[in-house]
């Protein structure tokens, strides 16, 4: 009896001190800048048929403890049709599968766009369509009033979780 009790004491401890150990690193990214950035940069983005450029101050390069990398850019729409106007705001590309949100994304280059709430204050919905055009996912993008310097487009990694920001709007990546 007091050799069972002291297995299942070992296994307990065990058990306690494998959920105290950090989470696999999936969320956690790391930015990646200078030659990296430079060589993973993409000027242009195809989208329904259009090579839409991509604004290289609002590129976000990073990479997972698994090598691989995503690539997160807003889109300059100007003189592109409403429609297109109206359903994009970025791209990104993905080394290996995602979740946006709630959204699951495989691993591809997509086009992005968030619709806000009015007011603004309220969450919003991030859509992700193919380079075609095909809705392929949709998440809630919560809103965050406490962000002190809102820019339109940045990768936050904290407490071991990693959020791609849109100005207040955000998702969370895993």
């Amino acid at each position: 009896m007091k050799l069972a009790f002291s297995s299942f004491a070992v296994a307990l401890v065990a058990a306690a001190t494998l959920s105290l150990a950090p989470t696999p690193a999936a969320a956690q990214l790391e930015k990646l800048e200078g030659k990296a950035f430079d060589g993973a940069y993409v000027r242009e983005f195809y989208l329904e048929g259009n090579a839409i450029p991509t604004q290289k101050r609002n590129t976000v390069l990073v990479k997972g403890t698994d090598g691989k990398r995503l690539v997160f850019s807003l889109l300059d729409t100007t003189g592109y049709s409403a429609d297109i106007q109206a359903k994009y705001i970025g791209m990104l590309i993905v080394e290996r599968p995602i979740t946006l949100g709630t959204a699951k994304v495989a691993a591809g280059a997509y086009g992005f766009g968030l619709k806000k709430p009015q007011p603004p204050e309220g969450p919003g919905t991030l859509f992700v369509y193919d380079v075609g055009g095909s809705r392929v996912a949709e998440t809630s993008a919560a809103h965050d009033a406490q962000i002190e310097h809102p820019v339109p487009l940045q990768v936050v990694t904290r407490d071991g979780a990693s959020r791609l920001y849109l100005g207040r709007h955000w998702v969370e990546l895993k």
